[in-house]
Parts: structure tokens; sequence; C-alpha cells
């Protein structure tokens, strides 16, 4: 029996975090298959082969996956489970989407957000915001879990490549005719990828406007090869897009060091960055509640603190 990840990508590079999950996928057992679905992802086919602890990678090719809609990749990876023990994915908006209707197709539990694996059938898992770890035990054929990237390391590469192989899938009717994809909107990042990012920058409604958002936290984050992160205030009030929302119900992180500039530190935006090695937070207001999470605090306006700051570095 084989584990199988599925690998999350835009048809034309893999996400960092694909890597991380594998790491997971390789203490649950040695024969792990990635799964690269998608429209002329072909190269990520490859990019996967590499991945440390890949045996063999499932490519398919349809335009009916081109967007990675999840009312067509879920009944592909439910057919595919038959010859799986677990089926493993990286925590965040796509595995949110696609995994819980695979569970639903195949009428079994899900275990999401995985931060430790103590065996084959028992997994850690945070609830209450974090604040509680859960073993939770699973005696499902098949177990299917998502995985918080930050939690295991990158799998790193392999000196050999694994074969890859070709499989046919023809997306039936009532499955296109459930979702039609529209339109997409991404913001273009130079930086690294914000869920395996070592240094984050994240800004808070205070900032004030989308301009001096981005005006203000750009300039450092690039000094410090940083990711840029927002809060749900923040990213509510169109300042960022919501792939930068840091939080219970955004992007999960734990870099070596996180900045919080102009943050409260509501327990939803804690809840996505407590695991971080350093936390340096400005704020305006001395009792702001991030200051009881935070290792350095700096009271006082960002708007002249956060200029001073980047022009030191």
């Amino acid at each position: 029996m084989s584990i199988l990840l599925i690998a999350e990508h835009d048809n034309q590079q893999l996400r960092a975090t694909t890597r991380h999950a594998a790491s997971a996928a390789a203490q649950l057992g040695s024969d792990i298959h990635v799964l690269v679905a998608g429209l002329g992802a072909g190269s990520v086919a490859h990019e996967a082969a590499n991945i440390a602890g890949v045996t063999k990678v499932l490519h398919v090719d349809a335009e009916a996956l081109g967007h990675a809609q999840a009312e067509r990749l879920a009944p592909l990876i439910a057919n595919l489970a038959g010859t799986s023990e677990a089926i493993v994915a990286a925590s965040g908006t796509f595995s949110r989407n696609v995994l819980p209707r695979v569970a639903a197709l195949l009428d079994i539990g899900m275990v999401s957000d995985v931060l430790k694996i103590e065996s084959a059938d028992t997994f850690v898992r945070a609830i209450y915001a974090g604040n509680v770890l859960a073993s939770v035990q699973t005696t499902d054929p098949v177990r299917i879990l998502s995985v918080r990237p930050t939690a295991f390391t990158d799998a790193g590469l392999q000196t050999s490549a694994a074969p890859i192989e070709e499989v046919a899938w023809q997306v039936e009717a009532e499955h296109q005719r459930l979702s039609t994809w529209v339109s997409s909107e991404q913001t273009a990042s130079n930086g690294p990828e914000l869920a395996t990012a070592r240094t984050v920058v994240s800004g808070g409604r205070a900032l004030g406007s989308a301009e001096q958002f981005h005006a203000l936290l750009t300039p450092l984050a690039d000094k410090l090869d940083a990711a840029i992160g927002a809060s749900r205030a923040a990213v509510d009030e169109g300042y960022a897009p919501n792939d930068w929302q840091v939080g219970q119900t955004g992007v999960v992180v734990a870099p070596k060091l996180y900045f919080a500039v102009g943050i409260s530190g509501a327990v939803q935006h804690l809840a996505g960055m407590k695991d971080s090695g350093t936390v340096v937070a400005i704020n305006q207001d001395p009792d702001a509640p991030i200051f009881q999470s935070a290792d350095y605090g700096l009271v006082g306006d960002l708007f002249t603190l956060l200029p001073e700051l980047t022009s030191k570095l």
C-alpha cells in the first residue's frame, strides 16, 4: 500500500509546502506516490519526481483539471485512494477545499492541520485556536490528512528522479457542471512563499490604506528577504489579498523572525503566528494584546518608526 501525496501547484511550479508535506508522508510509509493533476503541468511532475522519498509520480493532464477545482479533483483522488493507505496534502486553502470532499466521497473521516504523526493511525492536531493539542486516532481504512507545513521539515531532493506515470482520466459531465471557472486575481510577489518563509513582515489595519500598506512594508520586506503577511482586518479593508492573511482562517506561519506592524493581536491572528521564533511588534497602543506575545515591542507611530527602521537596516 502506498501513500498518496497531493501536489499543490499552478501548472508551472510546485509549491514549496508540498515538499514539507512529503516529510509527513515519509513518516507514514516508504512508498510515496505524488499526484500532479492539472493542464500542461509536465514541468511540475518532473519537479515532484525529484522530491526525496518519492517513488512514483502520477501525472494526470486534462483541460478540465486546469484550475484545480475541487469538484473535479476530488473524484480523481477518491478513485486513486483504493491503492493507498493514506492521502496527504499540505494544510491551506487548497486542501481545505479538496480533501473534505474526498472524505465525503469515500464516506470516511478526515484529520486536518496535523502537527505531529505519533503512529500510522494517531495524530496530533491543534484545537481551540491552537491553545490545546489533541491526539486523534482513526480506524478508517484510508487516512486523509492535511498537515501543517511549518510543523514538518522540507523533504529536500533525491539524487535520482522517480518514474512518472501518465494516468488517463475523464472528468464526468456531472462533475464539470458543479462549478464553472470564471477568473482569478493573483498578487505577484518576488519574495519567499508566506507559509514557509523564514522571515515574515505583517501589517494591520493601522496602516490606513492599501497604498501605505505596500509603501511601508515592501521596502522592509525586501531588505529582510521576507514574505509579506496581513491581519484579517487589513485583508477585509482591501489592503492585501486574501492569500496574505495570517491567522486561524488564513495562513499559519512559523518563521524565525516575525514583524507585526500595526496589528492589535486578536486571538485569530495569534493562532496563525504563535510558533514564530522571535516576534517584533510595532504599535501605537502600549496596551495592545500583541505586546504580550512579542519578544521585542516598540510603542510609537509606525509611519515614523517603520521608515526609520528600514533606512537603518
